[in-house]
């Protein structure tokens, strides 16, 4: 059973192939984004262009969120407006908002200082659809990767908008396993943070592309095993969650 990895790998994903190696699997590291001949491999990390290249060839399903789920979410999750639209609309926008794409890296997730700075119609498609939200400032920011319900693993990884690395209040795993998560895939990542005294979701992430931080890094690839493996191991549950 191999996990593969793409020509250039974060501290993350080293640190997830050594858990790989510690139980007993292979890791494969492609020199490109091509499937060489004969490969086999039932499981990846990696951003969403690499695995888009080399999951289907391979045979590898990839979980993630609805591209709406933020959306949908009720607002006292989020504590904040969240819309997903067309990225043409945002254009017009004259105040600043947060702006990403759902599941990709397509649209640099930044706060603007209005549509006017988002990436043109020469650049990007503009029925491209965005996440649009009010700007939010987080006093703490939590990664935690859950597993069937519950969190698996967590850590801090920011403070006031810089990175600080620390341990996770049992608020925020509380939080965390309190959302709706019928609504997502049996293994994904979700952030989550404290804003102006309350606890919201920042964001979903595949966590078959998400950073470990100081996450256990064994608990964490037992999420990124779930959340990317063989098309035909997706218990029913899970297939309305495939990329």
């Amino acid at each position: 059973m191999n996990l593969i990895l793409p020509p250039r790998i974060t501290d993350s994903a080293a640190r997830l192939r050594d858990a790989a190696r510690a139980r007993g699997l292979d890791t494969v590291q492609l020199d490109s984004f091509s499937v060489p001949g004969g490969l086999r491999a039932a499981h990846l990390h990696a951003g969403p262009g690499f695995a888009d290249a080399v999951a289907p060839p391979l045979g590898i399903g990839l979980l993630e969120a609805p591209a709406d789920w933020l959306a949908r979410l009720p607002r006292e999750f989020t504590g904040r407006e969240v819309r997903l639209v067309p990225l043409g609309e945002v254009y017009g926008l004259r105040r600043p908002v947060f702006v990403k794409s759902p599941n990709d890296k397509s649209i640099p997730a930044l706060v603007y200082a209005d549509g006017s700075r988002l990436p043109g119609p020469d650049a990007v498609d503009p029925e491209t659809e965005v996440l649009v939200s009010d700007v939010t400032r987080f006093t703490a920011e939590y990664r935690t990767y859950l597993l069937d319900g519950a969190v698996h693993t967590a850590s801090r990884y920011a403070e006031d908008g810089r990175l600080s690395l620390g341990p996770v209040p049992r608020e925020a795993v509380a939080f965390a396993e309190r959302l709706p998560l019928a609504s997502l895939p049996s293994a994904i990542v979700v952030d989550v943070g404290l804003s102006d005294g309350r606890w919201s979701v920042i964001e979903a992430n595949a966590a078959w592309a998400s950073g470990t931080y100081l996450c256990d890094p064994q608990r964490a690839l037992d999420v990124v095993l779930r959340a990317a493996a063989p098309l035909g191991s997706f218990a029913e549950r899970d297939r309305a969650f495939l990329r």
